[in-house]
């Protein structure tokens, strides 16, 4: 397994940020990480508001790009807090460069208030291999699936399961200008295969590219004004199933 090779920076707030060395990239924004993740993700996806509204018993979220897991830390804690009981998340994310689990560890310590979600993914994570792994949090009631490998080969061999199509995408990887394999046609034209009508997707990047990209597999995308030092972003839905 080839583990992410980051360094440690200060951010203005006075918290050290991991940053990647290899794609010359931080893994979330200095000025909030976490208000970054509720602006550009939760919100944009409308997550809240649907976990709240509810009526099947499954959700599923996917994700390009792990990272230190805060992305999966906030929509578990809002899934938690509004989704019904007896409702499932399925969480899936793919990851070709995980974090050592003591810089994982480090990183969510910046999240007191995702702690008891956060102490249980490390307890996971200890036990991290490559392929898919499958952890489960809250009695059940959310499931994550961490894939350890390239995009490129991982989303094309993803199936849909128990006829659950994708609800949500969270597209969360390095800039395109930095990893721009992750962004091409061929990774993303995947998506399409196992979005359900409607599903969401939210972005911090606002690349040209990645738009038309979106836009050739039937996605509506438009931009917003981004977070913190991103001057736009992109976030639309699929237009059919």
């Amino acid at each position: 397994m080839q583990f992410a090779n980051i360094q440690w920076q200060q951010s203005i707030n006075g918290t050290a940020t991991p940053y990647s060395v290899d794609f010359n990239d931080i893994y979330f924004s200095t000025d909030d990480g976490l208000q970054e993740t509720e602006y550009v993700f939760i919100a944009h996806n409308q997550l809240k508001k649907r976990f709240n509204a509810l009526s099947e018993n499954t959700f599923c979220i996917a994700e390009t790009g792990f990272g230190t897991g805060l992305n999966f830390l906030v929509v578990a804690s809002h899934w938690l807090a509004l989704a019904p009981i007896t409702a499932k998340l399925r969480f899936i994310s793919i990851e070709k460069h995980p974090l050592r689990l003591d810089d994982l560890t480090r990183a969510v310590q910046v999240w007191p208030q995702l702690s008891e979600i956060a102490n249980a993914l490390i307890l996971q994570y200890a036990h991290l291999k490559i392929g898919c792994n499958h952890f489960t949090f809250a009695d059940s009631r959310i499931e994550l699936q961490l894939h350890i490998g390239d995009v490129i080969e991982v989303l094309p061999s993803l199936q849909i399961v128990d006829e659950i199509c994708v609800n949500a995408w969270l597209l969360d990887g390095f800039a395109p200008a930095k990893n721009a394999a992750m962004w091409s046609a061929e990774v993303l034209q995947h998506m399409a295969r196992i979005s359900s009508s409607g599903s969401t997707f939210a972005t911090f990047t606002s690349a040209g590219i990645v738009r038309r990209n979106l836009e050739a597999i039937g996605f509506y995308v438009e931009k917003y004004a981004g977070y913190g030092k991103k001057r736009e972003m992109l976030a639309g839905y699929f237009g059919e199933c």
